[in-house]
């Protein structure tokens, strides 16, 4: 797939998971660096929100965002994904005092951009994740959406739509 950062044309390793499928399995470290799966959130609507870097503005929007809009709602849960250490990712929801969203890092579980086909191959950016939101629910993928810019922020109606459905 493709995405663009001001137009700069970036490609990623793959693809999203198809809506329908069984989203593949992960473990990332969470803030506290203990490892965390997708079974951890059985039972749960999970909301992965992820991203290049919690250090870039448009990331911050989201994580924000998702916040204030989805983690209020009974049986959803947001999970903030990047490659950023998790103690970054603490730093900032803490400074924020953002409570209502999880953060999990993929710091040493590289397969996780390769699985979910977000990780970004080409430009100053490869490593790096696209900016991509992807729903779960009983194993299950509901949504998924690549952001095909960069600097722009995920479709959270959409988002929302699919967490309640």
């Amino acid at each position: 797939m493709q995405t663009t950062r001001l137009d700069i044309l970036m490609n990623t390793c793959g693809d999203l998971p198809a809506l329908g499928t069984t989203a593949p399995d992960f473990t990332l470290a969470d803030t506290a660096l203990n490892d965390i799966s997708l079974s951890d959130f059985a039972g749960e609507t999970l909301v992965l929100n992820i991203f290049p870097s919690i250090d870039t503005p448009t990331c911050q929007k989201s994580v924000r965002q998702f916040n204030e809009r989805l983690n209020a709602i009974d049986g959803v849960k947001v999970l903030n994904v990047s490659v950023d250490l998790p103690f970054a990712q603490a730093r900032f929801c803490a400074a924020e005092g953002l409570e209502r969203v999880a953060n999990a890092s993929a710091f040493r579980s590289p397969e996780f951009g390769n699985d979910y086909g977000i990780e970004i191959i080409d430009t100053q950016r490869r490593g790096l994740f696209a900016r991509a939101v992807v729903v779960i629910r009983d194993g299950k993928v509901l949504f998924s959406e690549l952001v095909k810019e960069l600097t722009e922020e995920p479709n959270y109606e959409a988002v929302l739509a699919a967490a309640q459905g």
